[in-house]
Order: C-alpha cells, then sequence, then structure tokens
C-alpha cells in the first residue's frame, strides 16, 4: 500500500473509485442527518426545557405537514442510496464477459497465482500492466477467504468449490498491499500478498523472465541443493519447472529468488530468512503445512 495513504479515500482505480465515491457519499449524507438530529435536540432542550415553577407543556396531536415531511424525506434518501448504490456496483463490479487474465487460489495461508494464457505461475506477488482491466477467476483450495486490495478492488469472498470473478486494475504504478479478509485461521492475519502494477514494458518483461526454466545449478552448493529438493519431502508439495516437480500443494518455486517476501508477506526474502524458514517453519509460521 502506498505511504500515508487512507486506500478508501484514495482509490487507484475505477473500480475502486466507484467504491470510494459512494462511501464518501453516504459518509456526507449521514453526517448531515446526524447534523440535524443533533441540532433539533439541542434546540429542544435550549428552548423548551422544563422551568420550574410551570406547568408541563401541552401534548400536540395531528400535525400531517410535519408527518408527511419526516416520511417523504427518508424515502427520497432511500431512493436516491438505493440508485447510487447500483452505479456504484456496475462500476465496481461489471459482468465477468471473458476468460479471466488471473486466475487465484487461495491455501492456507497463503495465495497462488496463474497466469493461464502463458503457464506462469508464483505465489503470493500479482504483477499487472498500468490501465489494463484484468479478469480474475477466484478459487479456494481449502475453507472460506476473501480477496482483498482497499486501494484497487471490492472484497470478493473465496468460497471452495465455488467460482467468483473480480476486476482487477491499477491507474497509477505501485505496489499496492492486499490480504485475505475473511478469518481463515490461525495464521489469517498472515495471508497477505502484493498487486504490483508495472508500466507494460516492464510488465512484459517481468513475465518474459517468469516464463523461463529454473536456472541450472552453478556450483556444487546448488547442485547439493537441487539434490534434496529431489530426495526429500520438498518435491511432493512444490513446483519448480525444468525439473520433475508439478506439484501444487505448495508455491511454486520456480523464480522465488525474485519475490519480495516469503510465507505470505510474514518475512522479507533474504538468505537469512530462506535458511530460518527451511530450519524451523513452525517457529515463525505456527499451524502453517
Amino acid at each position: 500500500m502506498n505511504a500515508a495513504v487512507v486506500p478508501v479515500f484514495d482509490p487507484f482505480s475505477p473500480e475502486a473509485a466507484g467504491i470510494s465515491h459512494l462511501f464518501v457519499i453516504v459518509l456526507v449524507i449521514c453526517a448531515v442527518i446526524l447534523a440535524v438530529v443533533i441540532g433539533m435536540i439541542g434546540y429542544g432542550l435550549i428552548f423548551f426545557r422544563h422551568q420550574p415553577g410551570t406547568a408541563d407543556p401541552a401534548p400536540r396531536f395531528g400535525n400531517r405537514k410535519l408527518e408527511i415531511t419526516w416520511t417523504v424525506i427518508p424515502i427520497l434518501i432511500v431512493i436516491g442510496l438505493f440508485a447510487l448504490t447500483a452505479r456504484g456496483m456496475h462500476e465496481s463490479d461489471p459482468p465477468a464477459n471473458r476468460e479471466p487474465d488471473l486466475i487465484v487460489i487461495a491455501h492456507q495461508w497463503w495465495w497462488e497465482i496463474r497466469y493461464p494464457h502463458t503457464g506462469v505461475v508464483t505465489a503470493n506477488e500479482i504483477h499487472i500492466p498500468v490501465g489494463r482491466q484484468w479478469l480474475v477467476r477466484l478459487k479456494s483450495a481449502d475453507v472460506i477467504h476473501d480477496f482483498w486490495v482497499p486501494e484497487l478492488a471490492r472484497k470478493m469472498d473465496v468460497v471452495p468449490g465455488l467460482t467468483n470473478h473480480i476486476w482487477l486494475q491499477a491507474s497509477e504504478p505501485g505496489n499496492y498491499a492486499g490480504t485475505c479478509a475473511e478469518f481463515c485461521g490461525a495464521e489469517h492475519a498472515w495471508m497477505r500478498f502484493s498487486v504490483i502494477a508495472q508500466a507494460p514494458a516492464d510488465y512484459d518483461a517481468w513475465l518474459e523472465a517468469q516464463k523461463k526454466n529454473a536456472a541450472s545449478p552453478d556450483a556444487d552448493a546448488a547442485e547439493a541443493g537441487l539434490k534434496l529438493f529431489q530426495t526429500m519431502t520438498c518435491i511432493n508439495c512444490h513446483s519448480l519447472r525444468g525439473v520433475s516437480a508439478q506439484a501444487d500443494a505448495a508455491p511454486d518455486l520456480t523464480h522465488v529468488g525474485g519475490r519480495k517476501f516469503l510465507a505470505g508477506g510474514i518475512l522479507a526474502n533474504s538468505e537469512t530468512n530462506v535458511f530460518r524458514w527451511l530450519k524451523n517453519p513452525q517457529a515463525i509460521k505456527p499451524g502453517c503445512l
């Protein structure tokens, strides 16, 4: 997320702008209603308070104009809010009328990112080109999750056995923070991801690099590491393109060195943190699979 920004007030996509504008309008209407109510209460307290030695005021009945007024005005407000909500829904969630540009699969507790037209698979970091509206298909591998990038898009539940769609777009380059917004287990708070919006040329360069197989070992230590990966349980869960590893229970590791974070955002991607994670992941993210 961009620094010093309140996401709901500073959207960076047309879809998020539709939600933001609706929120601001509703907030203003609620503020006006609150001011009117407080003003009427204050007026009554000041000018109609009981005075010692005076009789109670006589009750009044049957003020037809007042009754019509306080009935008609709320109805008009509700009708107006309904119309604004319908417009906001249309702006933030247009119909899914084509094949998805991106498939996001939620796991406990990480995000699998698939680019179906290229075969590229990554984890927890979504790269998109600036100015292009992407249709994202959302699926869950286990429990109910919720995909949310406040500055770019609406929330969308990710439900097992059900496919949902969401539009994702960024008006400016940047790194936009996303999270799971539905409690999904012990490490729900560390199920984060980033949407990295890039200039089209930069995005194309990133995508071309991702299409390549994992680099071949160029040192004895790297060769030993590859053998460990292939002979231990790593290969049962992780994919590594260019190696006979096609599992998808855990993040694809083909270009893991190019990612900024590990384990759903809990660790910066550094040699020290990779060592810590491999040595004892449960000490860092208890309950991770």
